[in-house]
């Protein structure tokens, strides 16, 4: 494999020289397109560094190497290291030297957050008092170490049988989906307030319980993930990560069987990426309302700070929702670039819109009206009234009249 991939990049250099001093650039082109069809992981691949904080729920049965080796199976490099120690809190996490001098080792392309695993689902008073502060002192420091990292809070799953701890205490945890739900809520509090990404594995695993209970994600002790929990886990990091489907991974952790992984693969794939607005998944989307020649644009990106538009018709603009008034009509390129993180990540989409201009002026110059009628249909010459013009080429046009010929 490792010689196919040298003799490739050969083949792929000597082309490049080809076509750059034009020696039988038809044939070139031909290599070239080859190259892209049956060997393409060479020009698509992608290398991305991550670092994981958290706990036991995240180095139990290894999940980031789970993610790792997914993003593999699709031709992707993820170089992870992590920071995990058993029930350990972000405020732990915040003033852990260890953890602090692993978050400056490196400019990281994310950093996965993942707090203890009830905290985060007590009062919200209690949640603002003990879990933000502490994800804000890490945020801190993500940043400070590199303004180009992108923060992922990673949200965990509620207890199988709800949180039985802290149940007289806080009553809504003292079923699963209460405990779920609170989860939810602060976990993407904490991902809006910093412009983070949410990770939702824990929406990941409500969908497997209501589709499928059968599978059990949770080791006997109804808190910590099995095999299917980790795995689903992954699953639902890769697609946050690379937002693209993990279905289809050729990846299967032993003691999973097939069917058991594609379900787990779409499960995941269909939470984070029918909702990536939802989990503030840096993203960038649009939509267009289309009236003849002008176009309003509707800006549905996610988790970014500023958009380039370009409109197809040599038109540009950084509004968020802008409008094109089109002097052509035909088919045009829409094209929506975000960026955030102070540049460092962008996101490009483009869609095709098709535009029809308004008649030409001097069409209807050329045309001689034959009849004058009200919306009754009886002749008319009255002012400020709707009056509908009959022309010699059978169109007929509605206008307002404001003075007599």
């Amino acid at each position: 494999m490792r010689k196919m991939i040298k003799k490739r990049l050969k083949t792929l250099k000597k082309t490049y020289f080809l076509v750059k001093n034009n020696i039988s650039l038809k044939n070139s082109i031909k290599k070239l397109i080859l190259i892209f069809l049956f060997f393409p992981n060479i020009m698509l691949a992608q290398s991305i560094d991550i670092l994981f904080i958290g706990n036991s729920y995240t180095y139990a049965n290894n999940m980031p190497q789970m993610v790792s080796e997914l993003a593999l199976s699709f031709g992707d490099t993820l170089n992870f290291q992590t920071s995990t120690f058993g029930g350990a809190t972000f405020n732990l996490h915040s003033s852990n030297v260890s953890t602090l001098d692993k978050i400056s080792q490196k400019n990281w392309d994310y950093v996965v957050l993942q707090a203890q695993s009830q905290e985060p689902s007590f009062s919200p008073s209690q949640v603002a008092n003990d879990v933000y502060p502490y994800a804000q002192i890490l945020i801190d420091s993500i940043t400070s170490n590199s303004i180009c990292t992108e923060p992922i809070f990673f949200m965990t799953w509620g207890r199988k049988y709800g949180d039985q701890q802290n149940c007289q205490f806080y009553p809504p945890v003292c079923t699963y989906l209460g405990m779920q739900n609170r989860l939810r809520e602060s976990y993407l509090s904490m991902s809006f307030t910093s412009n983070a990404t949410c990770a939702p594995a824990g929406i990941s695993w409500k969908e497997s319980i209501l589709q499928d209970s059968s599978i059990n994600l949770y080791t006997s002790d109804n808190s910590h993930p099995s095999i299917y929990g980790s795995y689903l886990t992954a699953c639902t990091f890769y697609c946050t990560i690379y937002k693209k489907p993990s279905l289809g991974s050729t990846y299967i952790p032993v003691g999973i069987d097939s069917l058991t992984a594609i379900f787990l693969q779409n499960v995941a794939s269909k939470t984070v990426l029918d909702s990536v607005n939802v989990w503030n998944i840096f993203n960038s989307d649009f939509s267009s309302n289309i009236f003849v020649d002008s176009v309003s644009f509707v800006n549905m990106s996610s988790n970014y700070e500023n958009v380039l538009w370009n409109f197809g018709d040599g038109n540009t603009s950084i509004d968020d929702n802008p409008h094109n008034i089109y002097a052509n009509d035909g088919f045009f390129d829409i094209k929506l670039t975000a960026i955030t993180n102070s540049g460092c990540l962008t996101d490009t989409i483009t869609k095709s819109i098709f535009v029809t201009s308004p008649l030409n002026i001097n069409e209807v110059n050329n045309r001689k009206v034959i009849r004058t009628i009200n919306i009754l249909g009886s002749e008319s010459v009255f002012l400020y009234k709707p009056l509908i013009y009959i022309y010699d080429d059978g169109s007929l046009e509605k206008v307002i009249k404001y003075q007599k010929d």
